[in-house]
């Protein structure tokens, strides 16, 4: 019983009572002039210092070996990676400066999705600084995203029996191609992607389920479209793990995208999948994904307020289900 107590004291004492998965590594990759804007994840890691997330808080990633790797990609394509021998079409593709210290990012964001997993698993949700790479195909990369971290990440849960079914809940501009594909017809994993149609990717793949919207939709639309099918797939599918990709690139001044949300349209969109996730018991991994607004500090702010939703929904349910215990 005083151990329950205590867990209650807890919540309301500590500021962020779940993990984050970080690294400095993560922003120190050189992608030059790129509209890829790794400063966010260290101006998001300071950020939340100054909010008063405390170091214990946070946990470095590592770099799988390649048995993970291979759990969600070809070996050839693992080969050419680490030899750093992509054809010219394939480095077309990628849109990415490659470089030895890229792919070290990559391996080592895909490690940060693993160990984010695992504390979202153990604690119910955890915050990757990262992640979120779905372009990714089995057999090649595009797009900004070598890895596809996610897959990985979830085909290592399943191989270890930590779950038996998954979700992968895509809210970045663009549609989850790669994700949809290494995912497909694999019966313990649901993939769905709300996304602006009328942008990259030309060619959609085919997830789980797919909801499109326009250019100019706004907020109203989105909301009214991820309210509608998020209670129903997460009751009919009953995942034991959903990966979250809070993508800040819907926003209205986003310049890959133009979906048009608003700051509190993007908030709402996190309310509506976190909520409906925790009021279900299940955990969430959320990962950062997109973002490429002219003005880094809109990315990194509306990264700041996912996270803040985060913090908002996990302790409501967490004293919930403590509360419910002690009576």
């Amino acid at each position: 019983m005083t151990g329950l107590i205590n867990k209650v004291k807890n919540l309301k004492k500590d500021k962020f009572p779940f993990k984050f998965v970080y690294s400095d590594s993560y922003w120190m990759v050189n992608f030059k002039d790129h509209v890829f804007p790794v400063s966010k994840y260290r101006l998001v890691y300071e950020k939340l210092l100054k909010k008063g997330a405390v170091k214990k808080s946070f946990i470095e990633p590592y770099i799988p070996d390649d048995a993970d790797f291979l759990r969600a990609h070809a070996p050839k394509y693992i080969k050419k990676i680490k030899s750093g021998k992509l054809s010219s079409s394939e480095l077309m593709a990628l849109e990415l400066p490659f470089s030895e210290e890229a792919i070290r990012f990559f391996f080592l964001t895909t490690g940060g999705t693993i160990r984010a997993s695992e504390a979202a698993i153990r604690d119910g949700m955890s915050v990757h600084i990262g992640g979120g790479f779905h372009h990714a195909f089995s057999d090649h990369g595009e797009g900004f995203c070598v890895l596809n971290d996610v897959a990985v990440a979830l085909e290592k849960m399943k191989s270890q029996g930590k779950i038996q079914r998954a979700m992968v809940v895509d809210c970045d501009v663009h549609q989850g191609n790669g994700t949809a594909a290494i995912l497909k017809d694999k019966s313990y994993a649901f993939t769905f992607s709300l996304h602006q149609m009328d942008i990259y990717p030309a060619e959609k793949a085919t997830s789980s389920l797919d909801v499109g919207l326009w250019s100019g939709d706004g907020d109203e639309e989105y909301i009214t479209a991820l309210d509608h099918h998020i209670p129903r797939i997460y009751d009919q599918y009953s995942p034991d793990l959903i990966y979250y990709l809070a993508g800040a690139d819907p926003y209205r001044k986003d310049q890959l995208g133009d979906l048009n949300l608003t700051f509190k349209g993007l908030e709402k969109r996190d309310q509506i999948v976190l909520d409906n996730a925790q009021k279900r018991g299940c955990p969430v991994v959320i990962l950062f994904a997109g973002g490429y607004a002219l003005d880094v500090n809109d990315v990194v702010n509306i990264h700041l307020n996912t996270i803040m939703m985060v913090r908002k929904v996990f302790k409501r349910y967490s004293k919930k289900g403590i509360l419910g215990i002690l009576k």
